[in-house]
């Protein structure tokens, strides 16, 4: 006993204080307990991954090669200089699967898993089913469908990202106004809101991107524009619980400015159900988007997009039944794992695992 108490006391030399865990810490532990939420995570990981290195991984260029003796990376280059077209003329996607030179011996190229352009068409190829050739087949004008699914994550993804963003901006302010000053502000930002959550956001957003022409951005910027509700509710919330404890009063008395307050104090206590939020919302603007396309008002041709590649296979469906069950499942699976995420943060920073 005696020798316990003069281990683990501070005067002693080797003695290390034992580390408080951090909110966040406590969060991802409890995160982790969640395997449908962990498996969830990985998905979402994954589709990022494949939205980011959509060149890499789908595309009519080489990734690497030699030609003439240099060293040339096309897919770099072509995300630098977008439209120059000499590297279709020069190597063709054939070469690769035949291990053939161009251009003498010492010419070879690295090339993408799947060897086609997202927007490459060959109507010799239409409504191909899967194959050693196209792994999901082709669509009705011979353009692989897998190419067109990997460009197709990073568009939809695109979308739920900034999206999501733009409405947290919103809903981050009006929501902390609403719920730091109250009163007169309190009373027109809640109106606001009211007034938007009796209107049906779908169709508000289908009204608005008939008035405006066609352009990934417009789509990006009407579903943030009309998601921001949920956000400012959340906010509001929590700026009315906050204001109240003793170290935002404490703050005001010492005479912090309203800025200081809400950015440094009361902000970062708030964030907790904001986030959980905005992984749901990404899911939501996912799922738009694919709407939206799918119904001819999302983005323009010939830019490929989960819900764009689906509504293709409407004409196709009894036959062609890859144009529907790959984009189908793929924007399953985003929905799905983006849901399943938030389900799990919402689990983890439940104040009840804490005490």
């Amino acid at each position: 006993m005696v020798g316990r108490m003069l281990r683990d006391s501070p005067m002693n030399p080797s003695f290390q204080p034992t580390a408080s865990v951090s909110y966040w810490k406590a969060v991802w532990r409890h995160f982790k307990k969640k395997r449908t939420a962990v498996a969830g995570l990985w998905v979402t990981v994954f589709l990022a991954a494949v939205a980011v290195f959509a060149p890499v991984l789908a595309n009519d260029r080489p990734i690497v090669a030699s030609w003439k003796g240099k060293l040339v990376f096309p897919v770099l280059q072509e995300a630098l200089r977008p439209g120059n077209g000499t590297w279709k003329d020069v190597w063709d996607p054939n070469v690769f699967m035949l291990q053939r030179p161009l251009d003498g011996p010492g010419s070879w190229a690295l090339w993408p898993p799947v060897p086609y352009s997202p927007s490459e068409y060959d109507l010799l190829e239409n409504l191909s089913p899967p194959s050693r050739k196209h792994w999901f087949g082709t669509d009705d004008r011979g353009r692989d469908v897998l190419s067109r699914m990997i460009h197709g994550a990073r568009i939809s993804l695109s979308v739920g990202f900034v999206a999501v963003g733009i409405a947290l901006l919103i809903g981050i302010v009006l929501g902390g106004l609403a719920g730091y000053f109250g009163g007169w502000v309190d009373g027109v930002i809640s109106r606001l809101i009211e007034i938007l959550l009796t209107i049906p956001t779908f169709f508000l957003i289908i009204a608005i991107i008939a008035f405006l022409p066609p352009s990934i951005y417009n789509i990006m910027a009407v579903i943030g524009l009309t998601g921001w509700t949920g956000v400012a509710r959340f906010v509001r919330a929590e700026f009315f619980k906050l204001k109240r404890l003793d170290f935002i009063q404490a703050s005001a008395a010492l005479g912090a400015s309203h800025g200081r307050i809400i950015f440094l104090h009361m902000l970062p206590n708030a964030m907790a159900p904001v986030l959980v939020s905005a992984v749901f919302g990404i899911a939501g603007a996912i799922l738009t988007e694919s709407s939206l396309s799918f119904l001819g008002f999302g983005v323009p041709p010939p830019t490929p997009s989960w819900g764009d590649i689906l509504s293709q296979s409407r004409d196709y469906i009894e036959f062609a039944w890859w144009l529907t069950t790959f984009p189908g499942l793929a924007i399953f699976l985003g929905i799905t794992s983006y849901n399943l995420v938030g389900e799990g943060l919402r689990d983890a920073m439940d104040p009840k695992l804490f005490t």
